[in-house]
């Protein structure tokens, strides 16, 4: 016989039936096209003033915004892809935390290995790939579940880009501190010419090597070195030296096709003293064409690994 509770009495509540998490919510279109028109704009607005004022202090601010712009653009955008197979924590944390160890590993290492030489490019792309390759493991050891190629390709990215971005910010840096004092001029040459290019380095060489890394990631989680791994991260370390190399092979064509007197051991220094009209404009031929087709190399190939890809179930 059931008998009523005084009132007053705690009732027990009987559990109902368990909802769905809510989704993240989706950012709006073009999100990172529209980042990335206001931080240009912002840019410009700061290097205005930079210029007109020669304020010193304004040199941070106008570090980071160059050097962070397109990467940071990058994020936003797999983000809006990606998000919600992969969650903006991890994307965020392979690209600040995985950008960081892969720098801070690699300027620790090659400072002991390296020395000027014909195979410094080599040694450094080595160094670098395999830096960024170990942040990104790092940084995926607690999520076991975060396999195939597809994650590789965003997530390499995102350790990529986040690598480009500090690399761009020392490079911005070492640009503007000269004998003379501040030398404005270049760095804002320099972070307009590594702004252009970023999008064609680092992001896309450590989009193969993490596609590659994900894809003969076991079922429990561990990573193991296979051969697609290691074949995935020496062709990545041979388009980077060609890319560091490029304006020493320029310099070595142009001596080899105009012959008039101009040093061939110029290779490590890359630039052209005391040459002639047609020595400068095959060496700009040469220079710029030889990062095209570097750049064309890598995107065909990370075309073709995301085309093998199978598609996710919330992605387009």
């Amino acid at each position: 016989m059931t008998q009523n509770q005084p009132p007053g009495a705690p009732r027990a509540r009987i559990p109902g039936p368990s909802q769905p998490p809510l989704p993240y919510p989706r950012p709006h279109a073009g999100l990172w096209w529209r980042c990335l028109a206001v931080g240009l704009a912002l840019w410009a607005l700061t290097a205005t003033v930079t210029y007109a004022t020669r304020e010193t202090a304004l040199l941070p601010t106008l570090i980071l915004l160059g050097s962070f712009l397109a990467p940071v653009a990058f994020v936003l955008w797999a983000y809006q892809r990606h998000g919600r197979d992969l969650g903006v924590h991890l994307i965020l944390g392979c690209f600040l935390t995985g950008g960081t160890l892969g720098v801070v590993g690699a300027s620790m290492t090659e400072r002991h290995l390296l020395h000027p030489s014909w195979g410094m490019y080599v040694g450094a792309g080595l160094i670098e790939e395999a830096a960024k390759l170990a942040a990104l493991v790092f940084m995926l050891h607690r999520h076991p579940r975060v396999r195939g190629p597809r994650a590789g390709l965003v997530l390499g990215a995102s350790v990529g880009f986040g690598f480009a971005a500090l690399e761009s910010a020392g490079y911005a840096f070492n640009a503007t501190v000269s004998l003379q004092g501040i030398d404005l001029r270049a760095l804002l040459e320099t972070e307009i010419l590594r702004g252009v290019l970023t999008p064609f380095g680092h992001g896309l060489w450590t989009a193969v090597t993490g596609a590659a890394l994900l894809a003969c990631r076991r079922p429990n989680g561990r990573f193991r070195p296979a051969s697609p791994v290691v074949a995935a991260w020496a062709g990545v370390a041979l388009l980077h030296a060609l890319w560091d190399s490029t304006h020493g092979i320029a310099l070595w064509l142009v001596a080899r096709l105009t012959a008039r007197g101009l040093d061939r051991t110029l290779f490590t220094q890359g630039h052209l003293p005391w040459s002639t009209d047609e020595q400068r404009h095959l060496f700009t031929l040469f220079s710029v064409g030889g990062l095209v087709l570097v750049a064309l190399a890598g995107i065909a190939w990370v075309r073709s690994l995301a085309r093998r890809a199978p598609a996710w179930r919330n992605t387009p």
